[in-house]
């Protein structure tokens, strides 16, 4: 068995502990520094549960020592702290962030590292870059590689059509930084919650508008070989509008505490939800100028008779992919790695990564028994 800690015991940290210990496969510790968020977590015999602040980079590295990976699940300001921790524990380094100051860092740690340090391996930034990239390797020339990604309630019914599904410092965060584009095809930084599109799926109608980091690496990768490529949330239609006015209006991107405890404590949280994933690539096959979308819709569901919403299950299916694939010796053992360098296949084939097949496709979500590699 692999030593894994999972640092962070939030909703994303304690399903992708659940899911790791689950397979027999890994012998996980589930940290956080917060005694009433480990107080309410679900006891698994599976799973070792301790207090740990990140931030204390002695005691951080102590845990670390002997360990196989590292997976953080912590708030995007303490990615610098852990992944400085996993280079001087000699430990594998996998984290969820979409902050790109913070995966710069990670890049930095990277260089000549005898260990992997993979980031943003969660669903945008994470797998959208994975199949963004795949159905891109199918032209002859390039156009244009638009990411589309929104977790949204299934039941709308307050006035900005959201309802906290992840992180609230993670949203905001989105929301608030500069985004990473290729427009015309000079590499830009476009502004948050601008641009917005609408478009239709299945009869319904989005909106969508530039947000902060799921485009990951891929500016880095396509740079020079594509005209148009940008990443885009989707939300409900007027949600924009409102989050403009509290944050540009109301100037409260300059006061992102209060921001926090206004929606932590105005709107509520659901398990109920659905992820979208949009893709469309456009350019050139055999001479003609054509276009590819790859579109999926991926809602809630019981496991092990528990509700586990869409975010959680993508989101934790995601990074545990990848972990698996690390520990397998599918992907190289050292230095940075990229999402796009995980191949499609070989990741909708991992036993976490079916959750995203499609449903003519798909198997039974279940829970992750035996070694299946």
């Amino acid at each position: 068995m692999k030593g894994v800690v999972v640092i962070g015991a939030g909703k994303i940290g304690a399903t992708v502990a659940g899911l790791l210990a689950s397979t027999g496969d890994y012998q996980v510790t589930l940290a956080d520094r917060s005694p009433e968020v480990l107080g309410n977590l679900d006891r698994d015999q599976g799973i070792r549960i301790m207090a740990a602040d990140a931030e204390d980079s002695l005691k951080l590295v102590d845990l670390l020592n002997g360990q196989f990976a590292i997976i953080n699940a912590a708030p995007f300001h303490l990615t610098k702290h852990i992944a400085e921790a996993a280079r001087a524990a000699g430990t594998h380094y996998l984290d969820l962030t979409e902050d790109v100051v913070s995966t710069r860092r990670v890049r930095e740690l990277a260089a000549n590292a005898n260990t992997a340090f993979i980031p943003q391996c969660g669903l945008a930034p994470g797998f959208v870059s994975i199949v963004a990239f795949d159905m891109a390797k199918g032209f002859e020339v390039l156009d244009s590689v638009r990411l589309r990604v929104g977790a949204l309630p299934q039941y709308p019914s307050n006035a900005i059509n959201y309802n906290l599904t992840w992180s609230t410092d993670g949203v905001i965060n989105e929301y608030c930084e500069a985004c990473e584009a290729i427009v015309n095809g000079v590499r830009r930084e476009v502004p948050p919650l601008e641009e917005r599109e609408e478009f239709s799926l299945d009869g319904v109608t989005y909106e969508a508008f530039n947000t902060s980091g799921g485009v990951g690496t891929l500016c880095d990768t396509l740079e020079g070989k594509v005209r148009t490529l940008n990443y885009r949330t989707i939300r409900y239609p007027g949600h924009a509008a409102i989050m403009r006015a509290l944050l540009n209006d109301l100037r409260l991107r300059d006061r992102r505490n209060v921001l926090k405890d206004i929606l932590e404590h105005a709107v509520p949280t659901t398990l109920q939800d659905v992820v979208i994933i949009f893709v469309t690539v456009s350019g050139h096959k055999k001479g003609h100028l054509v276009q590819e979308t790859y579109a999926n819709k991926i809602y809630s569901r019981d496991v092990d008779g528990r509700t586990l919403s869409a975010i959680q299950i993508t989101t934790a299916a995601a990074i545990c992919t990848v972990l698996d694939l690390l520990a397998t010796g599918q992907l190289s053992q050292s230095g940075f790695i990229r999402q796009e360098d995980i191949a499609l296949k070989v990741f909708l084939e991992n036993r976490f990564g079916e959750v995203y097949a499609k449903p003519e496709t798909s198997v039974p979500y279940q829970r992750f028994r035996g070694s299946g590699r």
